[in-house]
């Protein structure tokens, strides 16, 4: 529908005003009248028609410095003008030249006026569509942008998170937003330290592509452990690893959590030892837990940070990994307490620790009871 369109007309005879408006009004579209091209460049910066119809001998500036201007304004350059001309082919070629889209001449036809007029405004329109479905396109684009922008962000966020959280529990904390337990704080946690016995001389006997052979289908074994039993892991360090449990997620069984991931690392690196002996690697497994109070948080920079539990706690559960002989979990009396009928235990009584100034009592964790843990 093109007839509802609005149509500036300029002309300085009042009389030529009213006969366009007789024409165009009827079919259903808006005029608007200017008696000079100053005034019709006033009416311009106020509202943009549709279409101007403008003539050309008018005072003051004429028809070709009107249209000449309009172009010139990025407001305006795109909008159709049709001058209004007498017959001499001149005006036609200095119309054109001025920037207009198409002339009339006078006396014109109402026929061919209300033609030209309908196609022009055509032209408005698809112009005025591609315009509109461009800015659509380029909020679109500004939107996905940022839309991008913040999902790359989020995912930098859980990728921080799934680096020392399993993937259930960094699901929650990005869910909620909720990051303060990054910050430093004082929990009770419990502590799983493992590594490998007989590691340090393998390693100074083999070739580095069987290091890390070795050491990748250990770290996936455990890794994938660390996450079924939603344990925190707070880093790899060769064969080292250290876990620990009620933090930062309340964890109200996390002694017999931790003796249950130990159980199964024990079980699974078994496994993973058969081959090993085959390639004529001799390499054993084992695992302290010890319960106590840490500082947790992150620490590092940007760019590259982790979550750290920091105290004597770690250390003994540590030390303990290191007493241990393959194949032995060893608990301190604290996480034996707490472990009810989870699993079967035997003392070893008080033990010297390394770098510990007390005698600990350590237990032996010798396997866990199937109808207390339901597996």
């Amino acid at each position: 529908m093109t007839d509802d369109a609005t149509i500036l007309v300029v002309d300085d005879l009042p009389a030529n005003l009213k006969l366009l408006d007789a024409v165009l009004a009827p079919r259903g579209f808006r005029v608007r009248t200017a008696a000079t091209g100053e005034e019709a460049l006033r009416c311009l910066q106020r509202e943009v028609p549709d279409l101007v119809l403008l003539d050309v001998v008018m005072p003051g500036i004429d028809g070709y410095e009107t249209c000449r201007r309009i172009r010139a304004n990025p407001s305006t350059e795109y909008l159709p003008v049709v001058m209004v001309t007498a017959s001499g082919d001149q005006q036609k070629v200095a119309a054109i030249e001025a920037g207009a889209d198409d002339f009339v001449t006078k006396p014109f036809e109402q026929a061919e006026l209300l033609a030209r007029v309908r196609s022009l405004v055509r032209v408005k329109r698809y112009h005025d569509t591609i315009v509109r479905q461009a800015d659509e396109l380029a909020r679109w684009n500004t939107q996905l942008e940022t839309k991008v922008a913040e999902q790359v962000q989020e995912i930098e966020r859980v990728g921080r998170l799934r680096r020392f959280l399993s993937p259930q529990v960094a699901g929650l904390v990005t869910a909620s937003g909720e990051e303060s337990f990054l910050e430093s704080h004082r929990g009770e946690i419990t502590a799983v330290y493992c590594d490998l016995r007989g590691f340090t001389s393998f390693a100074e006997t083999s070739e580095p592509e069987e290091i890390m052979s070795v050491l990748r289908s250990y770290h996936q074994a455990l890794g994938d452990l660390v996450f079924r039993f939603e344990g925190t892991l707070e880093h790899f360090a060769g064969d080292g690893l250290l876990v620990f449990f009620n933090d930062p997620i309340p964890c109200p069984d996390a002694p017999r959590r931790a003796v249950r991931m130990a159980v199964a690392m024990r079980s699974r690196v078994a496994e993973l030892a058969e081959g090993w002996r085959r390639r004529g690697h001799d390499l054993g497994f084992g695992v302290g837990i010890a319960q106590g109070y840490a500082t947790l948080g992150r620490v590092g920079f940007e760019g590259r940070y982790d979550y750290a539990a920091i105290g004597t706690v770690t250390n003994v559960s540590a030390r303990l990994s290191s007493r241990a002989a393959a194949g032995q979990v060893l608990i301190t009396q604290r996480v034996e307490t707490e472990l009810d009928d989870v699993a079967v235990t035997r003392p070893l009584g008080p033990v010297e620790l390394r770098g510990i100034t007390r005698p600990v009592a350590v237990f032996e964790v010798v396997g866990l009871n199937a109808a207390a843990v339901g597996t």
